[in-house]
C-alpha cells in the first residue's frame, strides 16, 4: 500500500481498518501501546533515513563542505551520530532500523528483536531512556494466530512518515498518531483512551489562552495533545517555541510514555512525571503561565482520605469525597499552580456549574475571589470515552493584568450547545468556523487590540457581573445569563420545536440525575 501525505482522512481510516484486522482477540488496551510503539518505531526509522540519504548526497556535491571521494570518509561521515542529533534526528544503529524488521518478520523471535532494538535505542539516544515501549516478546500479539506485528510491520512499511517532513501543515506521522490515539479512545473507552481529548476541544482551549510564551502545565497530560496543540498555535502565530517550557503530569506509565514519544518527534522537550496529581505532586512549587488540561470526570475517589486538613492547595475549602468534590479538587490543584496573572483552561463536568453544598461554598469562594473569566457551555456528544456533558472553564489570577483590559469583578458566559457539526449519530465536533466563533467573542470580551468590539448576543453570550452570579446562587451556568433568542414569527418547524423541546428535556433529566447522585454521595459521607 502505497500512501502520500494527503490530508482528506483516507490514509488514517485505511491504515486503521487494516491495523484493527490485524488486532485480533488482543485486548485494545495492550494493543494501543505496541501499535503506536511501533509507528514511533517507523518515524524515528524514516527520519534516520531520510537524513542520511541527504548526507550521503551532500557527500558527492563537489559544492558541499561534506564532499569526498573517499569512500572510508564518506563511511565516516555517515555513522556519525553527531550529525544526525544537530538535525534533532534519533541516531539509528543498523539492527534498528525498520528495514531489518521487514526482512526479519516472518521470524519466530521478531517480538525479541523489537525488545531488542528498543533498548539498543535507549542506549544510543539517553533522551529515550525508559520511554520506548517495550514487552513485544511477551505480548499476546507474539501468540496471535493472525500474525499481528508480522502484519504491522508489513503494514507501516510502505508509509514515508519523516517527523517533520515539510510536505504541508502537519507531518504524516502526526496525523497517524493523532487519528489512532483517537480510535483507540473510541474502540477501547476507558480501557483504551480515557486520557484522549477530541482535538477541536483542545484547539479551542488553546486558541483563547494563546499560549505564545512561558510555562505551560497539564497536571492530567495524558497523550500530550495539549502540549501538540500549544506547539501547532505558536507555529501557525508565526511563534518561537523555543519561549515556551512544558510541564506535564501523568499517573500511567503508558500513557506516559506514549505523551514523551508524541513530544520528542515533534522536536519538544517536556517535564512529564509520572504520579498522581494529587496525591503525589511532582511540580511542587510550579508557577505556571498556563494550564491548559481536562482532569478525570467526577472521580469521587480523589484523595480526600490522604490529604493533610491544612494542604495550602485548599484554601477555598477541601472538597467532600464525591463526584463534584473531585472536580473541585482539581480545580483548586490547578489555581495553587497558576503564577500572579497565570491563566487555565480546563475541561469540567456541567455538574460542577451548577452543584451546590460544599462544593457550590468552594465555587463561590473561588467566583468572590474573581478567578473566573469565562465559562463556556459545549455541545452535547463531542467526547469519546463518556456522555457527560461537558463545558470550559477559563480561570485568570490576572484580569486586571497589562496584557488585556481590566475584566475585574466580570465573568464572561458563551452558551455554545448549538455550535457543533454532526459526524455521524452520535459524535458532534466543533469546526473551524465554530471555534472562530467562540474565540474572537473571548478575544473581543478581553479588549485585544486586533478583536472587534465585544457585544452581549442574545442566546449566545453575555458578560455578568459578580452581584448578577450571587443573585443567582453562584450558579454559573452560561443558558441563565445570555438568555433565550427570540424566534421571529411563529414558523419554526414543528421538527425543529421537538428537537429543541426534547433536548431541553434531555438536559433536565440529566440534572435530575446529577442531583439524585449528589444526594446520594452526600448520604454517603453522613454515613447511610
Amino acid at each position: 500500500m502505497s500512501v502520500t501525505g494527503d490530508s482528506n482522512g483516507e490514509l488514517e481510516k485505511k491504515l486503521w481498518e487494516t491495523a484493527e484486522k490485524l488486532r485480533g482477540p488482543v485486548d485494545p488496551s495492550e494493543y494501543k501501546d505496541f501499535a503506536l510503539g511501533l509507528l514511533f518505531l517507523k518515524s524515528m526509522s524514516d527520519s534516520f533515513e531520510a537524513r542520511r540519504k541527504e548526507l550521503e548526497e551532500r557527500t558527492r556535491d563537489e559544492d558541499s563542505r561534506y564532499y569526498t571521494e573517499d569512500e572510508k570518509e564518506r563511511e565516516y561521515i555517515l555513522t556519525d551520530k553527531d550529525e544526525y542529533k544537530r538535525e534533532n534526528v534519533f541516531y539509528l544503529p543498523e539492527e534498528t532500523r525498520w528495514q531489518y524488521f521487514v526482512d526479519n518478520a516472518t521470524d519466530p523471535q521478531i517480538g525479541k528483536k523489537i525488545d531488542d532494538a528498543m533498548r539498543d535505542i535507549e542506549d544510543e539516544n539517553p533522551r529515550l531512556k525508559g520511554i520506548l515501549p517495550k514487552g513485544y516478546s511477551r505480548s499476546s500479539l507474539s501468540d496471535n494466530s493472525s500474525d499481528a506485528l508480522e502484519g504491522l510491520i508489513n503494514l507501516f512499511a510502505d508509509l514515508e512518515m519523516e517527523a517533520g517532513n515539510g510536505d504541508g501543515d502537519e507531518d504524516i506521522f502526526g496525523r497517524i498518531y493523532e487519528y489512532f490515539i483517537k480510535q483507540f479512545a473510541m474502540e477501547g473507552g476507558q480501557k483504551g483512551g480515557e486520557f484522549y481529548t477530541p482535538k477541536s476541544v483542545v484547539e479551542l482551549m488553546v486558541e483563547i489562552l494563546e499560549p505564545y510564551e512561558g510555562r505551560i502545565f497539564d497536571p492530567f497530560s495524558g497523550s500530550g495533545g495539549m502540549f501538540v496543540q500549544s506547539q501547532k498555535f505558536i507555529e501557525s502565530h508565526g511563534g518561537d517555541t523555543d519561549k515556551i517550557s512544558i510541564y506535564g503530569q501523568e499517573i500511567k506509565e503508558s500513557t506516559l510514555q506514549i505523551s514523551k514519544m508524541n513530544l520528542y518527534l515533534r522536536g519538544l522537550d517536556g517535564n512529564i512525571k509520572q504520579g498522581d496529581s494529587i496525591l503525589n505532586d511532582q511540580h511542587k512549587g510550579l508557577e505556571a503561565d498556563f494550564i491548559i488540561t481536562n482532569p478525570p470526570f467526577n472521580m469521587k475517589e480523589w484523595g480526600k482520605d490522604s490529604i493533610a486538613d491544612d494542604d495550602p492547595r485548599f484554601n477555598y475549602g477541601v472538597p467532600p469525597a464525591t463526584k463534584q468534590g473531585g472536580n473541585y479538587a482539581f480545580i483548586q490543584h490547578m489555581i495553587s499552580h497558576l503564577d500572579d496573572s497565570g491563566m487555565a483552561a480546563t475541561v469540567m463536568a456541567n455538574g460542577a456549574m451548577s452543584v451546590q453544598g460544599k462544593e457550590g461554598e468552594i465555587r463561590q469562594n473561588i467566583i468572590e475571589d474573581d478567578l473566573f473569566d469565562a465559562v463556556i457551555a459545549l455541545p452535547k456528544e463531542l467526547f469519546f470515552t463518556t456522555g457527560i456533558p461537558a463545558c470550559i472553564f477559563i480561570l485568570s489570577k490576572g484580569k486586571d493584568s497589562d496584557k488585556y483590559r481590566d475584566r475585574g469583578d466580570e465573568t464572561l458566559f458563551i452558551d455554545a450547545k448549538e455550535q457543533y457539526e454532526s459526524i455521524n449519530r452520535s459524535q458532534n465536533i466543533l469546526t473551524e468556523q465554530h471555534i472562530s466563533k467562540i474565540v474572537e467573542k473571548v478575544r473581543a470580551y478581553r479588549g485585544e487590540d486586533k478583536a472587534a468590539e465585544y457585544e452581549d448576543e442574545v442566546g449566545f453570550c453575555k458578560i455578568a457581573k459578580t452581584e448578577d452570579i450571587a443573585n443567582n446562587r453562584y450558579i454559573i451556568t452560561p443558558g441563565r445569563y445570555v438568555g433565550v433568542k427570540e424566534q421571529e414569527g411563529d414558523d419554526v418547524p414543528f421538527e425543529a420545536k421537538m428537537e429543541k423541546l426534547s433536548a431541553d428535556l434531555r438536559e433536565n433529566f440529566q440534572k435530575s440525575n446529577e442531583l439524585q447522585e449528589q444526594i446520594e454521595d452526600n448520604l454517603e459521607v453522613l454515613g447511610f
